[in-house]
């Protein structure tokens, strides 16, 4: 995926910075952690795929 154009506006009481900046950690780390899971579930699915499949006799 790639993002081309991104846009966040939000407005708070106190330093805008500190607040954009721990809500934006906080929901890429969450959105890091899903993908990783998602690579995970992938690559697991794989190996199940190929377990047994040796030089593609079995299947």
């Amino acid at each position: 995926m790639t993002i081309h154009h991104l846009e966040v506006r939000f407005q708070v009481d106190g330093d805008d910075g500190a607040v954009f900046t721990r809500l934006f950690n906080q929901h890429i780390q969450a959105w890091a952690k899903l993908y990783e899971d998602q690579c995970a579930r992938a690559k697991h699915t794989e190996a199940e795929r190929r377990f047994g499949d040796a030089e593609g006799r079995y299947s």
